[in-house]
């Protein structure tokens, strides 16, 4: 089985957003989702309930960004 960096999709209250993406991003988004539901095309994933676990897997496995965040906490509680 093809091991992908988004394993489940949680279902929480969300916060809408609305964002335009590219035609080509979008027919990725439908075949990651595919994959996803193990190669089936009837109930996989629709792309807009992938992109938010998409941007946190992303935003958690940023090394930079995770030590950056981590080297601001300390200055933002002091001030």
């Amino acid at each position: 089985m093809t091991r992908l960096k988004l394993s489940d999709i949680t279902d929480e209250k969300p916060v809408k957003l609305t964002i335009e993406i590219s035609a080509r991003l979008h027919r990725d988004l439908v075949a990651y989702g595919i994959v996803l539901n193990g190669g089936e095309g009837r109930d996989a994933p629709a792309p807009e309930q992938l992109v938010a676990p998409m941007l946190e897997r992303f935003i958690a496995t940023d090394r930079a960004f995770v030590k950056a965040r981590r080297a601001a906490q300390p200055a933002a509680a002091s001030g």
